[in-house]
């Protein structure tokens, strides 16, 4: 029996709603697999306990993140936050202290659903944590500072070992898709010649160990014209920090924004399901959040570890709500109003779990 002990963070705003129909999903999916056994165990997180237990993240929320494997996390409205050094933003201090070195973001266009191309379908691998990021860029301080009023100096990390890890979670998904067989190395070396040419490096060492996959490299501009003039050329995409944050927004503006953009950071140890839209404070507690990038967060993360485990149910359970997922988008019965429905997002939820 395969054993997971994961992690369930509310988040802020629409976090509250969308991530618990995210788990009723994943344990709708995992149901008819008894050979799967899921320990949940909710934590608190964001301004809800900021305001209950002191802390945006209490050490012992922190603590128990390194006894799981990983974890449901919703959107962070950090931005509105009060000045106060007790409710802080936890997106980078996760990424960082917990390893969380790949960023995956894939863009899959869905038949119905209004977009750009409806041929989209590619994954942008985005290196978390560090590039010009200046809140996780360095041990200690900060490398975004103002030597004068007049100046300010920002300074981008590139380090080998990051870069590896980047481009071997790329390749690896590579294998797993029924794609190119491809990945797509990006940078700007004519102007960076240091950074991007230590990040190629990198990424060209690990493509010496997967020789069944095509490994090309593009200039950061020049990709972000031809992504959007035929992404059919490319399958795994993988990028520096700065570089992988813009582009992935680009992507999900191709099949229709970031309602339909899951993401998932994985480290050697570790692995955090977290949407690549925001908290939506605006549209909160009005039940018409769309939960699609929530619920494919939690299923990329069921599908990451089950590969890690070798656990072919989990994979299968995975596989299952991606089908569900599609079968749900391409009808369109059961939809929230972004997506060209009517109904809320409880009531797309237990529609999705009905279907399993």
């Amino acid at each position: 029996m395969a054993e997971y002990r994961l992690g369930i963070l509310l988040g802020d705003d629409i976090g509250l709603e969308i991530v618990p129909v995210a788990v009723d999903v994943l344990k709708a999916a995992v149901a008819k697999y008894p050979e799967i056994n899921i320990d949940w165990v909710p934590l608190p997180i964001g301004y809800k306990s900021f305001l209950e237990n002191g802390h945006s993240l209490p050490e012992s929320t922190y603590n128990t993140l390194f006894d799981l494997d990983g974890w449901i996390l919703g959107p962070i409205g950090h931005m509105a936050y009060p000045k106060d050094p007790n409710c802080i933003n936890p997106h980078p201090i996760l990424r960082r202290d917990f390893d969380l070195v790949s960023n995956i973001r894939p863009a899959k266009a869905y038949p119905g659903i209004k977009c750009i191309n409806d041929k989209t379908d590619l994954i942008i691998v985005r290196e978390n944590n560090e590039g010009f990021q200046p809140d996780r860029n360095m041990f200690k301080g900060t490398s975004d500072c103002m030597p004068t009023p007049d100046m300010a100096l920002s300074l981008r990390v590139i380090t080998r070992r990051n870069s590896q890890m980047a481009a071997r979670t790329s390749f690896e998904l590579a294998r797993q898709r029924n794609g190119l067989k491809k990945v797509t190395a990006i940078h700007k070396n004519t102007v960076f010649k240091l950074g991007c040419t230590l990040f190629l490096d990198a990424c060209r060492e690990v493509a010496a160990d997967y020789p069944d996959i095509e490994f090309e490299t593009c200039v950061v501009d020049t990709f972000a014209m031809k992504m959007l003039m035929d992404p059919t050329r490319y399958d795994v995409v993988v990028a520096t920090n700065m570089f992988g944050d813009i582009l992935s927004d680009e992507a999900a503006g191709l099949i229709g924004g970031l309602g339909l953009a899951p993401g998932l950071s994985v480290g050697p140890k570790y692995v955090m399901a977290q949407a690549t839209h925001g908290s939506a404070p605006d549209i909160a507690g009005k039940n018409i959040a769309n939960p699609y990038a929530m619920i494919m967060s939690a299923q990329m993360m069921l599908s990451w570890l089950g590969n890690q485990k070798h656990d072919a149910a989990a994979i299968q359970a995975a596989k299952d709500i991606e089908d569900v997922m599609y079968r749900v988008i391409t009808e369109g019965k059961v939809l929230t109003p972004d997506l060209g429905g009517t109904a809320g997002t409880k009531e797309m939820g237990a529609y999705i779990c009905s279907q399993f």
